[in-house]
């Protein structure tokens, strides 16, 4: 019963938010003076919207592009990340080597880099996804690191004794027990992940919803580039939820069983 309180407020306070945003946006569009080039009503952002999204040969081909492209990225970042977090747990030596060089790979722009990928990866998906991978990339191994530095060491040092060789701790133990973390990086990768592709659609060339913005601003549609944008929002929400969700339930799955329960 603890919990509902949290959960309505977690509700209530942002609907309330953005009911007060809603209206603020409504009276600052309401004198006629205002230029709708600059700032669209919020009921033409939101015929933009339905009309985008009711017809399916309209937005929904370039959300299935932008989507393609940053789950694609996501899962190479994940499958390049985790090994790498792997040897820089097990290795105080590639600890040493790599952490100093991937603080300052942060600091260079994904708009820099996204002409050097159309150079060396070529045009198209295979750039874009190597870009939403590079983003992703450091919020995953930073957080899998430390999910992996972590773990409880008593509970690494008794499956040894039991005899579970590095192959078995690392599968049956170490990835179980660091899996929230792993999680974490994931879904704060995810949203990062759908900036890449935006971010390389504008400037490598793609067809997804960040074309479409250069082309709704090509065209003056100030409305419907808001449109977009929302649902570049809202995929990035939908997106951090879903993983959210499943970083909860893993918790759940693994949260010890209270004393006396069988």
């Amino acid at each position: 019963m603890a919990r509902r309180p949290t959960v309505w407020l977690n509700l209530v306070a942002p609907l309330c938010l953005g009911v007060v945003l809603l209206l603020a946006w409504t009276v600052a569009t309401a004198p006629a003076t205002v230029v709708r080039y600059f700032l669209p009503t919020p009921g033409a952002v939101a015929r933009e919207l339905f009309w985008g999204l009711v017809d399916p040969g309209d937005m929904w081909p370039y959300i299935g592009v932008t989507l393609t492209e940053a789950l694609l990225g996501c899962l190479v970042g994940l499958v390049v990340a985790l090994p790498l977090a792997v040897l820089i747990h097990r290795s105080r030596v590639a600890s040493a080597a790599v952490l100093p060089f991937l603080g300052a790979t942060q600091a260079i722009p994904a708009v820099a880099l996204a002409p050097l990928l159309s150079l060396w990866v070529g045009y198209g998906l295979s750039s874009i996804v190597a870009l939403c991978a590079l983003m992703v990339f450091f919020p995953i191994l930073v957080s899998s690191v430390v999910g992996f530095r972590h773990l409880d060491k008593d509970v690494l040092a008794a499956a040894q004794c039991d005899g579970a060789n590095t192959f078995w701790l690392l599968v049956e133990i170490e990835v179980p027990l660091a899996l929230h973390a792993i999680l974490a990086g994931v879904r704060n990768g995810f949203t990062l992940s759908i900036t890449g592709a935006v971010v390389g659609e504008m400037v490598i060339g793609g067809s997804g919803l960040g074309t479409l913005v250069f082309t709704q601003h090509a065209s003056f549609n100030v409305a419907g580039m808001f449109a977009t944008i929302i649902v570049l929002a809202l995929l990035a929400t939908i997106a951090y939820s879903l993983v959210s969700i499943a970083e909860r339930r893993w918790s759940d799955l693994a949260a010890p069983l209270p004393q006396g329960a069988s």
